[in-house]
């Protein structure tokens, strides 16, 4: 019996002692990555982590590129895919746990001329962590070394770039964006980041400047196409921010905020019965936050309208 009691008394300690997994639910979502030729990766690190909770998990793409997040929580999830060898990509998923979600596909685009080594993806993984842990100042010197060692990898700049974005460092941010445009004229994420470094220091225009050198077909992004539809929205352009705010939804019809902003668009034009039809999806995706209460009592308003 004593020794029973003893036993018991273990197996506590060592459960009270492992790390806390909030994060933790029923949700599952799938996903596959693929190169521009729509072929398979294989060995993506793909780093779920949700702020509400302060935990995620990593895991990495098999030889068919598929991957499976699994007993998600319900709440705003961050997802990065990133390979040394390619460009990385942000996601994030407004995960109702009690919804079931189709595949997500995620195209990397490669970094030709670069040579991946083992060295290489280790580095990139340690400047990564310090990026998720938001140490963005020691991030970026991890990034700068990073692109030291290897100056082909010029993609590195947009880490940089955001690192300094959330220091609220602007210039910083638009300079190391514009180093990714000088090897890459083309990518959209730097062009709409620069925009947004614009945006966030109040000069809308040069703001929308820089949106404007992007057709909204060329955004596959569903955030991306958001950031650029809100600054429309901020300065009362609701045509061309309910555009953007509908590409948003079309790329990722769980995106939560495009849904809530595409939302008060319909209600500020007075479009009632698309601003009903848009806030009860958005209940379908976020049934039970603070802003889901709010979102209850527009269509109480707006049904009684």
């Amino acid at each position: 019996m004593k020794r029973a009691v003893w036993t018991a008394l273990f197996v506590l300690l060592i459960v009270s002692a492992l790390p806390a997994q909030d994060w933790k639910g029923q949700g599952r979502v799938p996903g596959i990555v693929v190169d521009e030729q729509g072929k398979p990766i294989e060995g993506v690190r793909v780093k779920l982590f949700c702020p509400k909770w302060n935990g995620g998990f990593d895991l990495t793409t098999g030889k068919d590129g598929r991957w499976v997040g699994a007993w998600m929580r319900t709440g705003m999830w961050n997802i990065d895919f990133d390979k040394v060898g390619y460009l990385p990509v942000h996601k994030s998923l407004q995960m109702n746990q009690f919804e079931r979600y189709r595949e997500m596909t995620v195209v990397m685009k490669k970094v030709e001329g670069l040579v991946v080594t083992d060295d290489m993806r280790k580095d990139l993984i340690a400047a990564n962590d310090l990026y998720d842990k938001k140490d963005y100042a020691p991030a970026i010197e991890a990034y700068k070394a990073f692109f030291t060692k290897y100056p082909d990898a010029y993609f590195i700049w947009r880490n940089i770039g955001n690192s300094y974005f959330l220091l609220e460092k602007y210039d910083e941010a638009e300079a190391a964006y514009k180093q990714v445009l000088a090897k890459n004229p083309d990518d959209v994420e730097s062009i709409i980041s620069i925009g947004n470094c614009y945006a966030n220091r109040g000069d809308t225009d040069k703001a929308l400047e820089w949106y404007n050198k992007v057709q909204i077909d060329k955004i596959s992004d569903s955030n991306l196409v958001y950031s650029v539809g809100l600054a429309f929205y901020k300065t009362s352009k609701l045509p061309e921010a309910q555009k953007y705010f509908e590409k948003a939804v079309e790329l990722e019809p769980t995106n939560a905020d495009a849904i809530y902003q595409l939302g008060l668009t319909y209600t500020a034009q007075e479009n009632k019965e698309k601003a009903i039809a848009t806030f009860e999806q958005y209940l379908k995706v976020d049934p039970d936050s603070d802003r889901s209460t709010q979102v209850k009592g527009f269509l109480d308003y707006l049904k009684k309208k």
